[in-house]
This record gives C-alpha cells, structure tokens and sequence, in this order.
C-alpha cells in the first residue's frame, strides 16, 4: 500500500502488484480498515483504505473483474469518492459490494454469493454475502 497524506490507497501500483490472475472475476479486499475495526466506531474515520482514481482504472483495464469487494462503507478513499466509484461504474459495470465484514476470513479463494434484498426501482441494495470455501 501506498501511504499518501495520512491515507493508505489502493493506487495503481497497489493493483498491479497484486498480480491478479485474468479469468478473476470477484475480489474481496481485507486491509486495515478490518484491523482497525472501523465498520465498529461510532464516529466516522475519514483516515481508511480505499481505492484512488487511478487503482480503480489500473483494476477496471488490467483485469477480468466484475465484483470488487471492501471492508469498508466505501470503496473509493475519501478524496476520490466520486472519481473512483465513476471508473468502476461507467467502464464496465462493475458491482461493488461495500461494508464486509471480513474479521475472521483468511486469505484464499472462496466461491462468493451476495443475496440482495429486493428493492422496487432501487439501483441498489443492501445484501448478505456468504463464502464458501
């Protein structure tokens, strides 16, 4: 990770170090924010790890992806909020799925189903996301 005024980012080079393999098409993210138990607070923590403009384009371009998946309320760091939700959305219609709680998930590779709540004339939901090993 990349340590940028008090933030830690998923910047490109984040995402390319990665090495996600092609054919990938879901990603769950655990980074700090799990750590830190930031989805626990009850004030909000402008300080968590997100994805920056040019991590979501470097992902959205370099790789197979449909689903990304973050242990946090948002995606996107806080200074590219709108930037970087807008790369995910308007390339390739990628779904994020946003505020996991991803405590006592280990590193691997899991089949990942998200059951969304049905909502009339919403263009979101919130869902139940279940691994199975």
């Amino acid at each position: 990770m990349i340590k940028n005024s008090n933030l830690l980012l998923f910047a490109a080079k984040v995402m390319e170090s990665l090495k996600i393999p092609k054919g990938v098409r879901r990603v769950l993210f655990r980074t700090l924010n799990t750590d830190r138990r930031l989805m626990f607070k009850s004030e909000y923590d402008s300080g968590y790890v997100g994805f920056t403009t040019e991590g979501a384009r470097w992902l959205v371009k370099n790789t197979d992806i449909k689903l990304v998946g973050v242990d946090f309320l948002s995606v996107a760091c806080e200074d590219h909020l709108v930037s970087a939700h807008l790369e995910f959305f308007e390339s390739r219609e990628i779904i994020l799925v946003e505020g996991l709680k991803l405590d006592d998930v280990p590193t691997g590779i899991y089949n990942v189903h998200c059951l969304p709540l049905r909502l009339l004339g919403a263009e979101g939901s919130p869902i139940r996301c279940i691994l199975i090993k």
